[in-house]
């Protein structure tokens, strides 16, 4: 693939994420994470109170970029044939044999949002594990292979968490980028309250479609990254387990830290965010903004920590300036 057709599709990047804020106001971080979990090819989660869009961002998302759009409610009753699917018994209407066929679920899409993720039980949740890191659903012994490109974002609600279901450590892993959303600022709320009230409907026009996207992932794993810059993520990693790490901080409030797959995010996402951001090269300004949500859901806290309500990301604050590159 030459250059000039590289050049072409990142040129594109700054109008898809305009033709996104013709819907969404402001949040424009978490538009740019999500994107950056896409590029990245890996899957986020998007934690945030009812009523900040969540659902329409995902939804304009797909819609500008071409693909294929599917909604999954999770609920305490959902079970996994939900998702992924069921076999039904047809009939041929020609020799009028009975056969199985296996009925796709909601997962068979380009962009997936599971809603509420932590309403169901876990029995349900693993449904997306293999989905979510194979790429391909399993059943009745056949293996059916997930669009490509392949992108889900789950949604979590921080504020009522009776009869809900926390995510495992290891599924929690499985998740590229823990994204939280924030209020909207007075401007941005005002800005709302005057376009989504009138008559007024916004078309949202395709900037790129599956094609274009999948190239723009085999691009990002070739954007360079300094020898010096992966010694620094590889040090920011090791520090974030107490056993080992030059922080008295971390030591102190962590049970343990991140994992390799870590490592492996952070450095993916700078890439993506280089290319988010037209340039093909890799700068610590890209590893200090997604070292966040590269690492939050990937620091456990201590039950002192909590119950002090020290998060994971002053942990990851301090370790920002403690270790420079």
């Amino acid at each position: 693939m030459n250059k000039e057709h590289y050049k072409s599709l990142v040129a594109k990047l700054p109008l898809l994420k305009r033709e996104i804020a013709k819907v969404i106001v402001g949040q424009r971080e978490a538009i740019d994470e999500i994107l950056i979990s896409l590029l990245a090819s890996g899957h986020c989660l998007l934690e945030g109170v009812p009523g900040l869009a969540k659902t329409l961002m995902v939804k304009t998302m797909s819609e500008a970029l071409d693909m294929s759009f599917k909604r999954i409610q999770f609920t305490p009753d959902l079970m996994p044939g939900d998702i992924v699917g069921t076999e039904i018994l047809e009939e041929d209407h020609d020799t009028g044999k009975k056969f199985f066929k296996f009925n796709r679920g909601p997962i068979f899409a380009n962009v997936v949002l599971a809603d509420e993720i932590n309403r169901t039980p876990p029995k349900t949740q693993a449904a997306l594990l293999e989905a979510m890191q194979e790429k391909s659903v399993t059943y009745g012994g056949e293996t059916y292979q997930m669009p490509d490109p392949f992108l889900i974002i789950a949604t979590q609600n921080p504020i009522e968490q009776a009869g809900t279901y926390p995510l495992p450590e290891a599924q929690l892993d499985r998740f590229l980028l823990y994204i939280k959303l924030n209020y909207p600022n007075e401007q941005e709320e005002l800005d709302v309250l005057k376009g989504t009230t009138g008559s007024a409907r916004v078309q949202v026009e395709r900037v790129l479609s599956d094609t274009d996207i999948r190239d723009l992932q085999q691009l990002v794993r070739q954007v360079h990254i300094s020898e010096e810059l992966i010694v620094w993520i590889n040090k920011l990693v090791r520090a974030t387990r107490p056993e080992g790490s030059p922080s008295a901080f971390v030591k102190e409030w962590c049970d343990w830290g991140a994992g390799p797959r870590a490592g492996q995010a952070l450095v993916l996402c700078a890439k993506a965010r280089a290319v988010l951001n037209e340039r093909f090269a890799v700068i610590p300004e890209d590893i200090q903004t997604l070292a966040y949500p590269v690492f939050r859901h990937r620091i456990a806290m201590n039950f002192r920590a909590e119950a002090e309500n020290i998060t994971s990301d002053e942990v990851i604050s301090d370790l920002l300036a403690t270790l420079k590159p």
